[in-house]
């Protein structure tokens, strides 16, 4: 079976387990912050502004957190994974799930009350243009949910910096991988990258100010520095075979033909069909495994208050991209599906 979706983990990340491994120094120590370090030099910011934490999900808490979402409206789409939803609960704020624009995967933009906190995924690798009006009415309460979108730029300035903060996932199924879990939190005001970085420090400190621990392994880190290394050579893989999709004539999800200040990566090769089962059958006779990537009983919402939601949901199938799928294996998904 090919699977939809698999890692691409080799003799690096092995030998840097394992030299964390011999060292005896497993907790968070200097991996991590080589780690942060590295990160920020890739995103383009100065070092101290990024924060490794134990995962997407709690990166996202921590940037609720710092810019105090208790008892706020915190804006999302209804089309996103749960953690959005768990990370505005756990903050104590009130969710407001707003739609998707039509046939796209992104936030439809909408008039955003000074107060309430937006989190804007840039989904399936396809940066959103960030409304000057809506980051200027929000006093810049904004953040990017990148947890699909490492490497994307908008106007050649990379995802997670375009409002206050940005938030990234390094899940097994994530662009890269800290070896299962892990995330990170960027930030261009080094105030916040420090207070979420104070919060992560939750132990032995002389104050009593209330914490807890999100910090990640130094065998999270050091398999994450690797796979960093690795991930130019994976997005150009990904790029390729994004290509020979759309040159077998598959209409993708993708950026709009005049949007060319936006550069997506390619996290997802999700096609527009309005038979996604029957393409679904068909590739699982052939040995394929595809999906819807978002089904319709996913959205975080009432289904009549997100209609272009639920018609992607509905009408789109994920196939396989990963950096180890080879020209043979594309040539078997394709002929399944011409």
């Amino acid at each position: 079976m090919i699977p939809h979706n698999k890692p691409t983990i080799g003799t690096e990340e092995e030998l840097a387990a394992l030299r964390v491994l011999r060292s005896g120094l497993l907790s968070q120590g200097s991996e991590t912050e080589a780690f942060e370090n590295e990160f920020c030099d890739f995103v383009g910011l100065p070092k101290g502004h990024a924060v490794a934490v134990s995962s997407g999900t709690t990166s996202l808490y921590l940037a609720l957190w710092a810019l105090e979402g208790d008892k706020k409206t915190i804006s999302f789409p209804g089309y996103v994974c749960s953690a959005l939803r768990n990370a505005t609960n756990m903050i104590g704020g009130n969710e407001e799930i707003v739609d998707v624009a039509k046939e796209t995967p992104n936030i439809k933009f909408k008039k955003i009350k000074k107060e309430t906190i937006a989190i804007i995924p840039h989904m399936y690798g396809i940066p959103v243009d960030i409304p000057v009006d809506v980051a200027k009415n929000n006093d810049n309460n904004i953040i990017e949910d990148c947890a699909q979108s490492l490497g994307a730029k908008i106007n050649g300035i990379s995802v997670g910096l375009h409002g206050n903060a940005g938030i990234f996932s390094f899940y097994a199924t994530k662009l890269i991988t800290s070896g299962g879990h892990g995330g990170m939190y960027v930030s261009k005001d080094k105030k916040l990258a420090d207070r979420v970085r104070d919060y992560r420090e939750f132990d032995y400190r002389h104050d009593q100010k209330k914490r807890f621990n999100f910090q990640m392994t130094e065998i999270q880190a050091a398999i994450g520095r690797e796979q960093l290394k690795k991930l130019p050579k994976f997005l150009e893989r990904r790029e390729e075979i994004f290509q020979k999709y759309k040159k077998a004539g598959l209409e993708l999800l993708d950026v709009e033909r005049n949007q060319n200040h936006l550069s997506p990566v390619r996290y997802r090769a999700v096609i527009k069909t309005e038979e996604p089962n029957k393409i679904i059958k068909s590739l699982e006779s052939v040995g394929v495994k595809a999906i819807v990537p978002t089904e319709d009983w996913e959205l975080l919402g009432k289904h009549e208050l997100l209609p272009n939601a639920v018609e992607l949901s509905r009408k789109t199938v994920s196939l396989p991209i990963y950096p180890t799928l080879t020209d043979q294996e594309i040539e078997i998904i394709l002929s399944a599906i011409s």
